[in-house]
């Protein structure tokens, strides 16, 4: 930024929730604030107990930074915190483990954010990071690859459509904190939900009812990936399909024949992944059974989640990744 921009009133404020990011938070701040943009902006990261130097990483590179115990820790209530700290009038959200893949990043998204009035949020695609399996590319791919390969702006615009169809209802309120931003002016009326999980989707959907319209940015990409394991898979998936549940009505795996074909379908999927990637033989047989694994534990998951209101609570504890680090947080 220039010493003329400096006098002018920031425009977006780029927000990261931290705790424990490591030497990725560092590559992360270090891209954010090498963006290329005609206007000021601010990083402002919020810190909820890390032990392993984030907050004097941070602070070395001069981004604002502030503390919260991290048992205080959730992820819309936090956001809305950063929200009420952020002076720009877009609110962009990042995670530390999320790095810009371009100096033009935040600039595409702010202008994406802003390309029509009735637009209250924008979010960009997610691309693996370069280190990641090979399936997570190309699930990735496919994924972002299904909202289009230009700016477009959604509304809701079949009521009828949105109320029976889950397809549809879903394209419309998908949003992510990983790579979003919101409109300050939106966002003062309608802040983030303080729920457990999905706060970004649970707001979009709130946001589409409410009559506004949500950008896809495939031009503001991140590198953002997780390669779980087996259990983390399990457990990732279960908070996710319970939430779409309790937010949302979705009953993402109710029936254990319809999980099993889901498990298999994925797993040979993720056997032509391979393929195409260029595995053959033992190293293909090898990574193929463990993506199966991966995808058991993914559907499992989901039909745990779908049911969560049957099992007993300590299963709930064990199962839900969520709740165990809100727990070990509250210690």
């Amino acid at each position: 930024m220039s010493s003329n921009q400096t006098m002018n009133p920031i425009h977006a404020s780029v927000l990261i929730p931290v705790k424990n990011g490591g030497l990725l938070l560092g590559e992360v701040l270090d891209a954010v604030l090498a963006q290329q943009t005609p206007w000021p902006f601010e990083v402002i990261v919020v810190d909820s107990g890390s032990s392993d130097g984030s907050v004097e990483l941070a602070r070395a590179r001069g981004v604002r930074v502030e503390t919260i115990p991290a048992a205080e820790f959730a992820h819309g209530r936090t956001r809305n915190l950063m929200a009420s700290m952020a002076s720009g009038q877009f609110l962009v959200f990042i995670t530390q483990d999320a790095r810009p893949a371009s100096p033009q990043w935040l600039h595409n998204m702010v202008r994406g954010c802003d390309s029509e009035p009735a637009v209250a949020g924008a979010f960009g695609p997610h691309r693996a990071h370069p280190e990641a399996r090979h399936v997570t590319h190309c699930e990735l791919n496919q994924h972002f690859a299904g909202f289009g390969d230009k700016l477009s702006v959604v509304r809701l615009e079949d009521r009828a459509r949105f109320d029976s169809d889950p397809g549809y209802r879903q394209f419309l309120h998908f949003f992510s904190s990983n790579n979003s931003c919101i409109r300050r002016s939106v966002w003062e009326q309608l802040p983030l939900p303080e729920v457990a999980f999905a706060e970004d989707q649970t707001w979009a959907l709130r946001a589409i009812e409410a009559g506004h319209s949500k950008a896809f940015v495939p031009d503001a990409v991140v590198f953002h990936s997780h390669d779980f394991g087996v259990w983390e898979t399990l457990q990732r998936n279960f908070d996710e399909a319970r939430s779409f549940n309790l937010y949302f009505g979705y009953r993402i795996q109710d029936n254990l024949r319809n999980a099993v074909k889901s498990a298999a379908y994925l797993a040979k999927r993720d056997f032509a992944w391979l393929r195409t990637g260029g595995l053959r033989g033992w190293r293909l047989f090898k990574n193929a059974l463990y993506m199966s694994f991966i995808e058991m534990a993914r559907v499992a998951g989901q039909y745990l989640g779908t049911r969560h209101d049957r099992l007993p609570m300590w299963v709930l504890r064990s199962v839900s990744r969520d709740e165990q680090l809100q727990r070990a947080g509250a210690r």
